[in-house]
């Protein structure tokens, strides 16, 4: 059992505790066996989180971890990802709770309005897109009640955490210049964009991508697509952010600079031969399909990466990682100002 705490206890713990209590009987004396029904595992503050919301939370990701774990370690990678999902969860309850709190809330028109963006974006019929959300282990309502806590996060961030981040044209040049320096003198290494198209449930990892492909002809038929419209000349960091659902995606597909002994042998073998700028053929792996763009090498940069052409991209990649350290931290502060226990 882990407890987390604030230096001085709020003073409702006591009758809150008692509440809990008469929950776990009230749970318990609902089975004529005598059996659990379900269990406090987790109590944020005054609210609590129980075994069957995190085992509907993390039902496709454990799934996943199982099916995926050898025999003699999958009891451990499930609990580590049962403790990554009850993570999840306790934030979204504080998160929840400092809206109440700052009397933040979302609207039916909002919810409406964030689900046909969501639609829009994944270029499926509503039919298809709930077919999909069916097949990853969630009902409609369960889907909506998620999104609903995703645009309520959205809006508090948008109060409390994006007002904090400020990107400047100086921050942006620098950024370019040292990775500019860095690709011209590769030495003998290759700096890469990568897509990729996966199908299946998804990882923890991939959770917050657009787009989890149905089946292997599903990721392949996007692949092909997406592969036509960057050789045609549409911007591949784009094209990535919006179809790829590999963890690159956020960053434009950008994976950094890799030497030739570093490379998997059929990644070396499509990328060894590309010039700055060019595309290569689609890799079939295990676990989906991809492709890579070279923007350098020992040969050069990509001609069209001039700053005018990468400054916007760049500014994007600088404030997502700068919302991300300042979310990081506001989350922390709400934890250590508040009850946390895990049971």
């Amino acid at each position: 059992m882990t407890i987390l705490q604030s230096h001085v206890l709020l003073p409702t713990l006591k009758k809150s505790a008692l509440l809990f209590s008469f929950l776990l009987i009230f749970l318990m004396a609902g089975n004529s066996t005598g059996q659990v029904v379900d269990r406090v595992v987790a109590v944020v503050n005054d609210d609590v989180i129980l075994l069957s919301d995190l085992d509907n939370r993390g039902k496709a990701y454990f799934q996943k971890v199982k099916d995926n774990t050898p025999e003699g370690s999958r009891q451990e990678a499930i609990q580590k990802a049962r403790d990554q999902v009850l993570d999840s969860l306790i934030e979204d309850s504080l998160v929840s709770q400092k809206a109440k709190k700052d009397k933040i809330s979302v609207s039916d028109e909002e919810l409406k309005k964030g689900y046909e963006q969501i639609l829009k974006q994944s270029g499926l019929t509503e039919s298809q897109f709930m077919d999909k959300v069916k097949e990853s282990g969630l009902t409609k309502e369960t889907y909506e009640k998620n999104l609903r806590n995703q645009i309520l996060q959205d809006k508090l961030i948008s109060f409390d955490v994006r007002s904090k981040v400020v990107i400047t044209d100086t921050m942006v040049k620098e950024y370019y210049d040292s990775h500019s320096t860095e690709q011209s003198a590769t030495k003998g290494g290759y700096a890469l964009l990568q897509m990729g198209f996966t199908w299946g449930q998804g990882t923890e990892s991939q959770k917050s991508a657009p787009n989890l492909y149905a089946d292997k002809m599903d990721a392949k038929k996007r692949a092909e697509q997406v592969h036509r419209l960057a050789q045609e000349g549409q911007d591949f960091r784009e094209l990535a952010k919006k179809f790829s659902n590999l963890p690159s995606a956020a960053d434009g597909g950008d994976i950094g600079i890799f030497k030739e002994d570093d490379m998997a042998a059929d990644m070396r073998e499509a990328v060894i031969n590309l010039k700055p700028g060019e595309i290569s053929t689609i890799l079939e792996t295990s676990a989906g399909f991809q492709f890579f763009k070279l923007t350098a090498n020992n040969e050069g940069v990509d001609p069209k990466s001039s700053y005018e052409t990468a400054k916007d991209g760049i500014r994007e990649i600088l404030y997502k990682q700068q919302l991300k350290e300042e979310f990081n931290n506001w989350v922390k502060n709400l934890k250590e100002q508040a009850y946390i226990r895990k049971m």
